[in-house]
Parts: structure tokens; sequence; C-alpha cells
């Protein structure tokens, strides 16, 4: 385990690093932005792009991304055995790289996706795609080389790549909670709830949009499900992470009352009585990152030795990657800031 001198170490540079991010009240300084350039230049003072308008916005967000996992990596890299939890936390880039990898073989694409350079972090071989044995084997996704069906079956690539998101979710969620009880316990005591409450959420997201953009049944919907179980603090014996999405499926949605005495009921969109409700997976979602946003703020300065603070200061991050990265896709579209920030339900 880190010692006590890397954690401090650690710990004071991310103090530093969330000084200068967009999270808290630094976020509203968003909202004097007019236009996508000007966002380059309050979020890069010292090297915007300097590209027109419409040109901008791929380069600016791929930038916005690598800000943040150069920050995250400059942390990580404090310890000088990191701890695989930590390592796993920089790799959910490299899931989703994978993800658009896989994606644009399934979809014979003529060019290789970008992808977002995790240094000595990086296990998958991008460089050799569309070889996909090439790229996986020897590392921890060449399970998928197993599973032929999602990379060569008779469904539309959309399933597929649907299916394969579900695949790499699952199995990073099961990485990452596993490895989280490699710590010891005064480690974990905020991350284990945090966590916990991101996967009972994602699995609730989940299973809004199957049934709401795919029109999945049940047991479609379970099936692409992350099911870990944990140790009820309430009740004798396990509790699954996907309870609250399976109890969730029972609820028509387009009855807010019926949601009623759902655990996570007041992240749904309110009913207004002007219209008929219609349960909005985008407004949950938001909801959710919010949740999720406050508690990580709120155990960051908690406990300065223990590595909850460095797994907070990571998500911190992440949330302010989306918070950028959605402001400068609103920008391009000529949406104002202060709409843009109301829309996620930014606060400070």
């Amino acid at each position: 385990m880190p010692n006590m001198g890397e954690r401090a170490y650690a710990y004071a540079k991310a103090c530093g690093i969330t000084g200068k991010s967009f999270v808290g009240k630094r976020v509203r300084s968003l909202e004097r932005v007019g236009r996508l350039s000007e966002l380059d230049r309050m979020v890069f003072p010292d090297s915007p792009g300097n590209l027109p308008e419409k040109e901008l916005l791929r380069d600016l967000e791929k930038r916005i991304i690598g800000r943040s996992v150069d920050s995250i990596v400059s942390i990580v890299e404090c310890f000088s055995r990191p701890p695989e939890f930590l390592l796993l936390l920089i790799r959910v880039y490299e899931y989703a790289d994978l993800l658009n990898a896989l994606s644009a073989y399934i979809e014979k694409e003529n060019s290789r996706p970008a992808h977002t350079d995790l240094g000595r972090f990086q296990t998958v071989r991008f460089e050799a795609w569309p070889d996909v044995k090439a790229m996986l084997a020897g590392t921890a996704f060449d399970f998928l080389l197993d599973k032929k069906s999602i990379l060569t079956d008779e469904q539309d690539a959309a399933q597929k790549s649907f299916s394969l998101q579900s695949v790499l979710d699952r199995h990073y969620y099961n990485a990452l909670w596993n490895s989280l009880f490699s710590l010891p316990a005064r480690d974990r005591l905020a991350t284990e709830k945090i966590l916990s409450d991101e996967i009972s959420l994602k699995n609730c997201c989940w299973a809004l949009r199957m049934r709401t953009y795919y029109g999945m049944n049940d047991d479609e919907v379970k099936s692409h499900l992350i099911d870990i179980s944990v140790k009820s603090k309430k009740k004798p014996g396990p509790r699954s992470l996907a309870k609250d999405a399976l109890e969730c499926l029972k609820f028509p949605l387009d009855s807010f009352s019926a949601w009623s005495a759902w655990r996570w009921k007041d992240f749904l969109n309110p009913f207004s009585g002007a219209r008929q409700w219609q349960a909005d997976p985008r407004y949950f979602q938001n909801a959710a990152s919010r949740h999720l946003y406050r508690l990580a703020r709120h155990h960051f300065r908690i406990s300065p030795s223990s590595l909850d603070s460095i797994f907070c200061f990571i998500k911190l991050k992440q949330f302010e990657e989306d918070i950028l990265t959605s402001s400068a896709e609103g920008l391009s579209v000529s949406m104002a800031s202060r709409d843009i920030l109301s829309m996620l339900g930014v606060e400070s």
C-alpha cells in the first residue's frame, strides 16, 4: 500500500489541481462563455486551438479529455506502486476507446478511431486495429476473443455495439469492485458508498434507456445489468446492485405516481401536470451525475491520508470533463452557456 509520504504528496497535488478546475464555484464562470473559441481560451489560456469555429469542436473535446487524463495520471504516478483499483480508474478511458475501436471494426469503417494516450498505463494495442486479436491478446480484454458472436453474428451493427457496451460495462465494474476490496477498510469507506451508488444508478440508467429507446422486455433488460452482490447493512444476507433497476421494471413509463416508493424517485423528471408525464432517461442520468458529484466533492477533503480522497479527486475531474465537453457541444450548436448548465442541472 502507498506510504504516508506518497499519500500526503498526492493529496496536496490533487488539491492544487482541483483549485484550478471547473468544479464548485468556478463552474459558474462558464456562464460568461458565448462561443466555442471563448471556451477554448478559458480552459486553455496558454495554448488555445486557434482553429475556425467549425473545425474546433472535435479538437477541443480531445484536448479537454487529454487534460483530464493528464491530471489523473499525474496523481496516480505519485505512488511508486499504485493499487490496481487506481489503475482501473485510469483505464476507464481505455474501455471507452476500445468500445469505439470495436464498433468501428463492426461497422467496417476504413480508419482507426482516435484514442486517448494513457502512456505506460495503456494495455490495448490500438495501433494494430483492425486486427482485433493483435489488439487484445494477453490483455484483460482477451476474453472478448471468445465472444465472437458479439463481433461476427448476424445482428445489425447498432445491436452489436449495444451488446458490446453492455459486456464491457459489466467487465469493468466487476473488476473495479473486486479490486476495491484489496484495499484496507480505512481506504475505502467513502469509495464503497459512492461506487455502490454509481453502479446502482448506472443500472437504472440502462434500464430506463433500454425500455424507452429500444422497447426491451424485462428479460432482455436483466441480461444487460451489472449484477454485483454487496453486504447489506440493514438486512441479513447480500443485496444486488441491480436491485433498484430490477424494481423499476414493474413501473409504467407514463405514470409518475407509480414510482413514488422507488429509491431513486427524486432523480426522475418532475411531473408538471401540463402534459402527459413520461420518464426521461437523460434527465435521470444528469440527476444521477449531480448526486455522485456532490458525494465526491463532500468526501474529497474529509480523509486526506485515505485513498478515498484520490478516488474522489478522479471523480471530480471526470465530472469537470463531462461539463466542459457538454458545454463545447452545446456552444457548437449555438446554445447559450446558461441554458447548457441549466439543462445539465449544474450547481456550484
